[in-house]
């Protein structure tokens, strides 16, 4: 089984990203937080992957930035009711420090907050995973920070949007706009954050 994928980013979907690894294109399934962090087109990527065979499906590769991500991954599969698309929409709204601190606070409504995931599903998922060791770090038992005042809209946001309004997908208005903004700075403009991601997009 694959563990471990290192090769140029070829191709990035909503759900699933195409590495290249000499001249051989591997389908990755990834969740969102993964793929907004996955370099440009081109550069080169290094996922952990987790295989899984089925009779009806095949082999499928599901790609995370880290181990400890991919550890998390495989710990909450191992809970009844909770399948692939379950365990990834958990991991893209807690990273695994965060999935482990809300464990060790019991919050199921933190976990609750992923897709497709409900209230009954929550609480198993808080109580199954009680004793197991999600991260290699200790667990910091500290709640989601609550901001005392509405945050000014960031012009990154703003970008994203609009590429999106153009008819680029979200995942790669996201990559380019973020890439933009590293390259930019805090200063850096709307205006000139949906010109430089056009620009990465090739339009």
């Amino acid at each position: 089984m694959i563990g471990r994928l290192r090769g140029a980013v070829a191709e990035v979907g909503e759900e699933e990203a195409l590495i290249d690894v000499m001249g051989v294109g591997y389908v990755v399934r990834c969740g969102s937080r993964t793929l907004q962090r996955l370099p440009a087109l081109g550069e080169e990527a290094l996922l952990h992957i987790e295989s899984q065979w089925s009779e009806s499906a095949g082999l499928r590769l599901y790609g995370f930035g880290t181990r400890e991500d991919r550890k998390a991954f495989v710990l909450l599969q191992a809970i009844q009711g909770v399948g692939p698309k379950a365990a990834m929409a958990v991991l893209d709204v807690l990273s695994p420090a965060e999935l482990a601190s809300a464990v060790a606070r019991e919050d199921k409504a933190a976990v609750g907050r992923a897709s497709g995931v409900g209230p009954k599903l929550a609480l198993r998922i808080v109580t199954e995973l009680k004793d197991k060791p999600i991260t290699d770090g200790p667990v910091l038992m500290t709640a989601p920070s609550t901001p005392s005042a509405p945050a000014k809209p960031a012009p990154t946001g703003d970008a994203v949007a609009a590429l999106m309004g153009l008819g680029v997908a979200e995942v790669n208005a996201r990559r380019v706009v973020e890439a933009a903004a590293s390259k930019l700075g805090e200063e850096a403009t709307v205006q000139a954050l949906i010109k430089a991601g056009l620009q990465e997009l090739g339009r």
